[in-house]
């Protein structure tokens, strides 16, 4: 966890507050409550993109401001602003105590502390000159041009932020986090003759720019999303129908996410607006299936420290073996559900109130061979990349649009197919796993999660599996 004082020196001696009359203004904000806490925040991002041979766009923002939270039963008041003063702290107050009325007030223990660090504290802002990040991204168009003449178009952009929190509760604890974070994107637009098709590829996480954008990294990264578009230049109509599903390792763990993974979060489940609401210690899942959420991964887009609530965060297991174990929990889900806190306690910034979200989600590997679970299947789809996808909560029906998916012919990996989709539903695509691949991969670094209007940085992952049963939406019968 960081050094309180490096975050000191941003909240207090350069913003002006005085710490110990901070702390008693949300000890008297906060009298009576059940739980909350001051949220303080200050961030620096910039985004440059390059499109057509030219720069696109740039930006560059630097925001601050405080959340303060007031919980008392299942009610919150939250209250923020960008005015980092004790009289916007105050104005605040006044606004959450209300949330308090009519309820006695039992106060939750503070957060276990921890000496973990999971990233640098260094901004990455700083690591390479603007004029710098700009050639990259030139060199980027030049290579790609030159590597194939069916190059009709390429886009690249690189993003950073660095942000800086510290968490203060009435009851005299503190926890603080720096947070770095860039992010690679490149696409490429393909053409022969009149037809046109896309291929992108994009990487990073909690560290600098350097990795990334060194020459022998990010020529493979181009050479990647070149790949997929000159890959989709050849594709053919995606077949439709129920059929056997093989979905590749890494990134294809999006779909767990979003058809599974949220639907196991602590709100969803106390509300019983969940598919997986009422179903602790049932068998939801296939034998072998066996999913956590970890946000202690090193460097991992996300990972954290610690959540916006102060707790840590840890690795959870969700499904064991098929069985429904845990959830996603932040701190007051947990306390009215009588569970522990997981350190999934996320928000997108200090305008926002905090929620149970994922941080790093992924099905453990199995014990079979990818080729094999390829050669067990006679006919079918093959799906190793997705676009979007949508996904209803309350019965886990799903949608998601393959960008890269193969026919399976004989076993074997046939054409690619363009236009196919999954269809089904998250809790009953678990129970027709069945083979896992013991090949389990992160996600390149890419992932943001989207709920209630909120977004934050997130991984996903997944070994190679047959599913058996699943619909396919595609463009032939």
């Amino acid at each position: 966890m960081t050094d309180l004082t490096t975050t000191d020196e941003l909240f207090f001696t350069k913003a002006g507050l005085d710490r110990s009359r901070v702390e008693d203004l949300t000890t008297d904000a906060l009298d009576g409550a059940d739980d909350g806490e001051l949220f303080l925040e200050y961030c620096q991002s910039e985004s440059i993109s390059y499109d057509d041979g030219r720069v696109r766009s740039a930006s560059f923002d630097t925001s601050q401001g405080f959340g303060l939270r007031s919980i008392s039963g299942d009610a919150a008041g939250y209250a923020h602003s960008s005015e980092l003063s004790e009289e916007a702290i105050k104005r605040a107050s006044a606004t959450v105590k209300a949330v308090r009325s009519g309820h006695g007030g039992t106060y939750a223990d503070a957060p276990t502390g921890t000496n973990a660090k999971l990233y640098s504290e260094d901004n990455p802002l700083g690591d390479i000159a603007f004029e710098d990040k700009v050639g990259v991204l030139s060199e980027i168009d030049a290579y790609l041009r030159a590597k194939d003449p069916r190059v009709a178009q390429v886009m690249a952009s690189v993003s950073g932020e660095w942000q800086t929190v510290q968490i203060i509760r009435p009851d005299g604890y503190r926890a603080a986090d720096i947070r770095p974070l860039v992010r690679l994107n490149i696409a490429v637009i393909a053409q022969d003759g009149d037809r046109m098709e896309s291929g992108s590829h994009g990487t990073g996480g909690r560290t600098g720019y350097q990795t990334y954008l060194d020459p022998n990294n990010w020529r493979g990264y181009a050479d990647e999303a070149l790949r997929q578009a000159l890959l989709n230049l050849e594709s053919v109509p995606a077949p439709a129908g129920e059929m056997t599903v093989v979905l590749g390792p890494g990134w294809p763990g999006i779909l767990l996410h979003e058809a599974i993974g949220h639907g196991l979060e602590g709100d969803f489940n106390r509300k019983k607006t969940s598919a997986f609401a009422g179903l602790m210690g049932e068998r939801v899942a296939s034998p072998g299936v066996t999913v956590v959420d970890d946000g202690t991964i090193h460097d991992r887009r996300g990972s954290l420290s610690i959540d916006d609530e102060g707790t840590p965060t840890k690795s959870t297991t969700l499904i064991e073996d098929g069985i429904l174990v845990g959830y996603m929990q932040d701190r007051m889900n947990a306390r009215l559900m009588d569970m522990a806190a997981t350190g999934n306690g996320r928000r997108q910034s200090y305008a926002h109130a905090p929620m149970p979200r994922m941080t790093n989600t992924y099905m453990l590997a199995g014990d079979k061979d990818p080729g094999e679970i390829l050669e067990s299947v006679e006919n079918g789809v093959y799906a190793v990349n997705f676009g979007g996808g949508q996904v209803d909560i309350t019965n886990g029906k799903f949608v998601f649009t393959c960008t890269e998916a193969y026919l399976i012919e004989n076993g074997r990996k046939g054409a690619p197919v363009k236009g196919a989709t999954l269809i089904g539903n998250g809790p009953d695509a678990l129970t027709r796993v069945s083979m896992i691949g013991n090949d389990m991969e992160l996600d390149p670094g890419v992932g943001t999660c989207g709920k209630d209007g909120q977004g934050v940085p997130v991984g996903v992952g997944q070994p190679t599996m047959r599913l058996d049963g699943l619909t396919v939406g595609g463009t032939s019968a």
